[in-house]
């Protein structure tokens, strides 16, 4: 009995995410973490353009993978699903660089991929052994919720005096605060997996 490497495969997306978004912004005169997006750092005519693409498409295969995996170890395929969606999506972020239209289109299809946690608490709440795994993606699930409530205050409320108020000048922080909750979820729920159920 070995345990399924490809789970170890989200682990190693969210390092790679953390690590590049920590590193890559070094490389960018004048970039403020804290104000600017991520998409900032690889946008059309920024020195970190091409390691920033190249990063996000090391993440998107890791996270492919890391579906992969996913998909073969609980009854249910959904969560797979929404994960290989989410690695679509971050592609295609990487590969279009902002201000290009289709960055944005990929950008908010990420908000599929993000539900990614509430569908595998839903769909494998009677799974065998899962309960680890439902518990957590449960707490995760709300708390990206959150998140995404918080980054959408662009969109809803630019420029107003309610909640963009607030998250606009930290908007950088924010941001991130989306990226480390599902991503923290990702290499959390790989970990408690490999650990928890070897495969044949």
């Amino acid at each position: 009995m070995t345990h399924d490497s490809r789970l170890l495969f989200g682990p190693l997306a969210a390092a790679l995410l953390f690590m590049g978004v920590a590193a890559l912004p070094l490389g960018v005169p004048g970039y403020d973490p804290v104000r600017q997006t991520v998409s900032e750092i690889g946008e059309a005519g920024s020195p970190m353009r091409l390691p920033f693409t190249i990063l996000l498409c090391a993440v998107a295969l890791c996270l492919l993978v890391f579906a992969w995996g996913l998909g073969r170890h609980r009854a249910s395929r959904w969560p797979a699903y929404f994960t290989a969606a989410f690695a679509i999506s971050v592609a295609g972020v990487g590969v279009f660089a902002f201000p290009h239209d289709l960055h944005n289109l990929f950008g908010m299809s990420q908000l599929v991929g993000y539900q990614a946690p509430l569908v595998l608490a839903l769909t494998w709440r009677r799974a065998p052994g899962a309960r680890a795994a439902v518990a957590v993606s449960a707490v995760m699930a709300a708390v990206v919720l959150l998140m995404i409530v918080l980054n959408l205050a662009s969109i809803i409320d630019r420029g107003g005096d309610g909640l963009w108020a607030m998250v606009g000048p930290v908007y950088g922080l924010v941001q991130r605060g989306l990226f480390a909750a599902w991503f923290a979820w990702v290499a959390g729920l790989g970990l408690l997996l490999w650990r928890a159920r070897p495969t044949s």
